[in-house]
């Protein structure tokens, strides 16, 4: 099954600042829930894996990441991935990454995905893993807000990395629920109040 997801975060640092951070998957891997950085193949290419907790149940995704185009000018860059889960599942998809310089020196950060999946964690749905993918993206989104819009650290990366745990799809579950449960009643009673 096919998913589209678009999503738009706004960071209080400057656009090379940014840019170094995209280019940079030690520096990504640690924003992203779930995910780990194996080994890198090269400056393009890097093995990696995440892993994803349902209830008692723990499914985790071996894969390959490439930087299939990078445009240090137009800062915009695509990146393909791939990954199997132990059980059998597979995730393949395209993420393309747009930077723009908004005002006062901060920076948009607009993101593309179309990723396809099959496996045990399509039973869940289309709608719930878009709803997912969203509650993801915000956990990554200030994540990557505080790691960019704050000095880091010496040794703060690898010990991030070092920290790698599953993704807790259950509370993420929750949330999207209860966000469809808020949309529904507005529109209810936004229809109730014309």
């Amino acid at each position: 099954m096919a998913i589209a997801i678009r999503e738009t975060l706004e960071v209080d640092a400057p656009i090379d600042r940014v840019w170094d951070f995209v280019n940079d998957p030690r520096r990504v891997v640690t924003c992203m829930p779930g995910a780990g950085l194996d080994e890198v193949l090269d400056e393009r290419t890097f093995l990696g894996t995440v892993k994803v907790k349902v209830g008692a149940i723990t499914a985790s995704y071996k894969g390959r990441v490439e930087f299939t185009e990078v445009d240090a000018q137009a800062r915009t860059m695509q990146i393909v991935a791939e990954g199997r889960e132990t059980g059998g599942g597979t995730a393949k998809g395209t993420l393309s990454i747009r930077l723009n310089s908004l005002a006062e020196g901060s920076t948009e950060f607009v993101t593309e995905a179309s990723v396809n999946l099959t496996g045990r964690v399509m039973q869940v749905g289309r709608g719930m893993i878009q709803g997912v993918s969203h509650q993801l993206f915000k956990q990554f989104a200030a994540s990557a807000k505080e790691l960019l819009e704050a000095p880091v650290e010496a040794g703060a990366v690898e010990a991030a990395v070092a920290e790698q745990k599953p993704i807790r799809v259950l509370p993420l579950l929750f949330r999207t629920l209860w966000d469809a449960v808020v949309r529904f009643f507005r529109r209810i009673f936004g229809r109730s109040a014309d």
